[in-house]
């Protein structure tokens, strides 16, 4: 798509560090792109990989190592994780970030900047001068929120929850500059189902007559997958196991070699780009509690089961899932299991979550915030 001359220029702080500041970002664009066309220009920037000085631009390779030890992650979460810490941080690291945030105001001329990564809101902030580029924080994540997010010279902070509504008045944000969006997700995990379960599970070439749970551990294969698929089989339940192994390649390969034997139907696969299609033929999700990923379930009506959380900003997401009555903490395989065989055994009380999902479901939050975005540079709808 061509971009006019006259088109406003929209600036997104990301990093991959965590694949949910990307998707949250790329999906923004795309609904921009779908309300407005060419009349906003886009223009995605990686804070640490394209402009951090060393060794800080490592930290998108670094970050999967870090949170492999989830305890020592959580703990340095916990401990960062109030205001005057995370303003005595950005004071002591203002010297030796200035120079790379004050290029990425330079190289980059912007008629707003909108910020999808905690780490990136108090420097550029400081880098901007007085007179400013308006500045959105988009918060991608659910509950647990670090106080980082919360700067309260932003025009805007946008949160996905109240919880994070709450969290962002306490850490001293203007209540008038909160808006509870929901989290953005791609616009085709947004789209009504159009065929049925039975169907699209034909599609794909499942069984039709049997439930299909989709096991996922993330776009890495991580957790307890193969202990976790293989206790499921052994229990003989009536059902399809979908296995999404991610781009964990070698797990692949060893589940592919098992899933013979196993008495139930297995699918395994590696990194897929049917997702939304795979989960609106599903009836459950077994997974890790990502926000990306819930969000993505609750969209389509997709009950949940989560095995594990990373500590520090997936810990309330357990919480929240179970609050709204869309999923449960289950983070043994006998309490998969035992879930797995309640639902099916009593069809009212899965219905009701089912119910549960659809009404804490937000499928329009990227365009929410696409026009909230426009309607900030004077572009209407």
């Amino acid at each position: 798509m061509k971009q006019q001359t006259n088109s406003k220029k929209i600036l997104f702080l990301f990093s991959d560090t965590g694949g949910g500041h990307r998707s949250a970002a790329e999906a923004i664009i795309e609904a921009i792109q779908i309300e407005f066309g060419n009349s906003l220009h886009c223009k995605m920037v990686d804070i640490f990989k394209d402009y951090a000085p060393p060794p800080l631009q490592k930290m998108p390779e670094l970050y999967p190592k870090l949170v492999r030890i989830p305890q020592v992650w959580g703990m340095g979460f916990n401990v960062s994780d109030r205001r005057f810490t995370v303003n005595a941080i950005a004071k002591a690291a203002w010297p030796y970030v200035r120079s790379s945030f004050r290029r990425i105001a330079s190289d980059h001329p912007s008629d707003l900047i909108v910020s999808v990564h905690p780490l990136a809101n108090a420097p550029m902030l400081n880098a901007l001068k007085k007179k400013r580029t308006p500045f959105i924080t988009v918060v991608t994540d659910l509950v647990s929120t670090h106080a980082a997010w919360y700067d309260k010279r932003a025009d805007l902070c946008l949160v996905p929850t109240e919880s994070a509504r709450e969290r962002a008045i306490k850490s001293k944000i203007d209540p008038d500059k909160i808006i509870v969006v929901g989290l953005p997700v791609a616009d085709r995990f947004c789209q009504p189902i159009q065929d049925s379960p039975e169907k699209l599970r034909e599609e794909l070439g499942w069984p039709k007559d049997r439930i299909a749970v989709i096991l996922v551990g993330g776009g890495e294969g991580m957790g307890p997958l193969g202990k976790t698929a293989q206790a499921i089989a052994e229990a003989r339940l009536p059902i399809t196991l979908i296995i999404i192994a991610g781009r964990n390649r070698r797990l692949k390969e060893s589940l592919e070699k098992q899933v013979g034997q196993w008495p139930i139907p297995v699918f395994v696969y590696g990194f897929v780009h049917e997702m939304p299609k795979f989960m609106q033929a599903a009836g459950v999700l077994i997974t890790k509690a990502g926000p990306g990923t819930i969000s993505e379930a609750l969209n389509a009506g997709l009950p949940i089961i989560m095995y594990s959380y990373l500590p520090g900003q997936e810990t309330g997401n357990v919480s929240y899932v179970i609050s709204q009555g869309a999923g449960v903490w289950a983070p043994q395989t006998d309490q998969i299991i035992h879930t797995l065989r309640k639902w099916i055994e009593f069809p009212e009380q899965y219905q009701q979550r089912v119910k549960a999902c659809h009404k804490a479901a937000r499928p329009d939050a990227a365009r929410r915030i696409a026009k909230i975005i426009a309607n900030t540079v004077g572009i209407e709808n």
